[in-house]
């Protein structure tokens, strides 16, 4: 669907023909209509084909509550296409004007500690107001109505990164809202009472409206009570995106519609796979936090957004071109960075690669926030860097429309256990769900391993190894169709705090790791977390951090892969695998980090015959990813370091990059090579 988006536009020159999507937010708002015939004509020029319009726009389109002013926007909406340029056009409903909190401050979020949110950023709006959802849906059929027919409207940008500042609000909307949706899920006060485990500390209800959401209580609140607030406010930002959408279907039933994911970091408030199916494709913001594993960091969330998609294509609607404005210290890219960026989430099944945002600003909070167009103007090395990268995006339209090629290794990260695994009053408040994750994939490229993070709504069946590290919260029904994968000859691979809990936060009674214990084939009766700086030895020469486990092996089968050498647990399995039917089921109980990893995976992935696809000299240092469609299998090879790197010759037709006389590819630092092959 994104690579055809530009047909509806007539594509950058009137070619209706599937590409992938270059551009940016553009915000001509913040500027003299004199700039906007110059932006145009640098957009062609760089190659830029959409833009989304209006994120911030409510103001401006609304000044007061019963005037409208679209004549600027329509303006705008026939400048870009006049010039090939497409518009993926907002709802504005992002940050609500001051008029409107000036005359409804109720819908105003509140804190957990009862402090209101007052305006002056942005999002300051409660996802269960029904006053804010009267006047923003208000707003979306104005706008609906006004440029259904224009030929410049190719989607529809619900909102805009929802639920990044006010995913959680404890106003008295809320509440109410909340024990609306405990109602739904529940039925009945008894049915609660027993799911939240109010038996413990008197915390029994016996009417509805003794419910409260989770503000601040004098000790820890009750931890089920803690994950279905969580749950509760994803789906009040669910619910909020499908009523918009509805109205932009009812009004625009050709037009796509989207919003915008954040898939990255430390973002974990929204179940993302769970709103996947409400949209009509996927999108996703990204910006890179630097670090050791700042690129690592960038393929796993490409890659976990694809997850999302279920493979399909989807639509990277914000990155950075150099550096951001948030961070503590706001570091430039270096030459390559902005290339590399892209085309990795290109690998990873982007068919749109779009910045914010177009013009670099002069006034306002992110005027530090690098652009397409930055501060320096068009003259700079920066926005040559953009109009080459949109060439080389022109050269691979080919590949528009093909899907990741799955990997035999998939990565199983789950939401609720990531929100249910980092509460309080647990072993260890050090736990890290996100990092444990990419600790393993990073492990896996460097041995050169493809791998996809799946969700556990994905098809398990089509991956010969399943790493699912933390797997904190396994339901039954999550338990079996883990024992039917290693059954029917898949290899399980899962860790420390896995399998503990049930649905409702209840943990598997008979010993750890509970749901899980009879598959693995063993017994832990007592976890043994490490304190900060602490850390074991295991015979195998790797080195533990964070946690370890009192393992006792239950099953003759089970066999030991590692012991612990040093630390209380010394002498006791360290690291397990019990075969399993067809498959097996490995349990590895410390934090080895990457380093560790990287030593026992070839280990864990033996069974599976899993080995990677690249020649010996570029594993590690480069991440193969695979793309495949009706064009060809398109091999990407990005350069992880800051080296040249040789690849013998692995044939196929070069779209990015060259080969030398003997089909040798030279990877200069940080950057991609891609490969058109025949598909086999």
């Amino acid at each position: 669907m994104i690579s055809t988006l530009l047909s509806r536009a007539g594509g950058a020159d009137g070619d209706p023909a599937p590409r992938l999507v270059y551009g940016a937010d553009y915000n001509p708002e913040q500027w003299p209509r004199a700039v906007w015939e110059e932006d145009v004509r640098l957009m062609r020029e760089a190659g830029v084909n959409l833009v989304s319009v209006g994120i911030f726009s409510w103001a401006r389109l609304q000044p007061a509550e019963d005037t409208w002013d679209f004549a600027w926007l329509d303006e705008v909406m026939d400048l870009l296409h006049e010039g090939g340029v497409g518009v993926d056009l907002a709802t504005a409903t992002a940050s609500p004007p001051p008029w409107l909190t000036t005359a409804h401050p109720e819908i105003l979020p509140v804190t957990a500690t009862g402090e209101t949110l007052w305006p002056g950023a942005r999002q300051h709006w409660r996802p269960t107001s029904p006053v804010f959802r009267r006047y923003a849906l208000r707003l979306v059929r104005a706008l609906a109505t006004r440029y259904a027919g224009h030929p410049a409207l190719v989607a529809w940008h619900v909102n805009n990164e929802l639920g990044c500042h006010n995913v959680y609000d404890y106003s008295d909307d809320a509440a109410r809202a909340f024990r609306d949706w405990l109602r739904a899920r529940y039925s009945t006060v008894d049915a609660l009472n027993s799911a939240w485990g109010t038996a413990f500390w008197s915390q029994r209800y016996t009417d509805w409206e003794q419910i409260l959401p989770p503000r601040l209580a004098a000790s820890h609140p009750n931890p089920t009570q803690q994950l279905d607030f969580k749950r509760f406010s994803s789906d009040a930002l669910k619910d909020h995106l499908r009523a918009e959408r509805e109205v932009l279907r009812e009004l625009t039933p050709d037009i796509p519609v989207t919003t915008n994911f954040m898939v990255m970091g430390g973002t974990r408030g929204m179940n993302y796979p769970d709103w996947a199916d409400e949209i009509d494709f996927v999108s996703n913001d990204h910006y890179v936090h630097p670090g050791p594993q700042d690129r690592d960091e960038l393929s796993f969330s490409a890659n976990l957004t694809s997850g999302i998609s279920g493979g399909r294509p989807w639509f990277l609607m914000e990155h950075s071109t150099s550096a951001v404005n948030w961070q503590p210290v706001n570091v430039a890219k270096r030459p390559g960075d902005l290339v590399r960026d892209s085309l990795l989430h290109v690998a990873h099944g982007a068919d749109a690669v779009c910045f914010f945002q177009w013009r670099q600003s002069a006034a306002g909070a992110e005027k530090y926030h690098s652009a397409m167009v930055p501060h320096a103007g068009a003259d700079s090395e920066l926005f040559r860097a953009v109009a080459g990268l949109g060439a080389t995006l022109e050269s691979l339209a080919p590949l528009a429309g093909s899907e990741r090629e799955p990997a035999r290794v998939g990565i199983l990260y789950d939401w609720e256990s990531w929100w249910a695994s980092e509460q309080d009053s647990h072993p260890t408040s050090l736990l890290d769900y996100r990092q444990e994750a990419l600790d393993w994939y990073s492990a896996l490229l460097a041995l050169g391993i493809r791998a996809d993070l799946v969700t556990t709504r994905a098809d398990l069946h089509r991956h010969q190894v399943l790493i699912a590290p933390v797997l904190h919260v396994v339901p039954a029904d999550l338990a079996k169709t883990l024992t039917r994968y290693a059954e029917q000859g898949g290899h399980l691979i899962t860790t420390y705090f896995s399998g503990v809990v049930d649905e409702h936060d209840h943990v598997w009674l008979g010993g750890y790791p509970g749901a899980l214990r009879d598959l693995l084939g063993i017994h832990i009766e007592e976890f043994g977390p490490l304190l900060p700086g602490d850390s074991v030895e295991l015979d195998d020469a790797t080195t533990g951090t964070l946690w370890t486990d009192r393992i006792t092996v239950t099953d003759s089968g089970t066999e030991v892969l590692a012991r612990y050498r040093t630390g209380e647990q010394s002498g006791r399995p360290a690291v397990t695998r019990r075969p399993a039917g067809g498959g097996s089921a490995a349990y590895v109980s410390t934090r080895l980090g990457v380093e560790g990893l990287t030593s026992l995976l070839p280990r864990l992935l033996e069974p599976a015959g899993v080995e990677s696809e690249l020649p010996a000299e570029a594993r590690g240092s480069v991440e193969p990813v695979v793309r495949r469609g009706a064009g060809g299998r398109f091999l990407f090879l990005v350069n992880r370091t800051d080296d040249t790197v040789q690849v013998p010759g692995l044939g196929g037709d070069v779209l990015v990059g060259a080969t030398g006389a003997d089909g040798t590819l030279t990877l200069g630092p940080r950057a991609v090579a891609v490969l058109r092959q025949p598909v086999a």
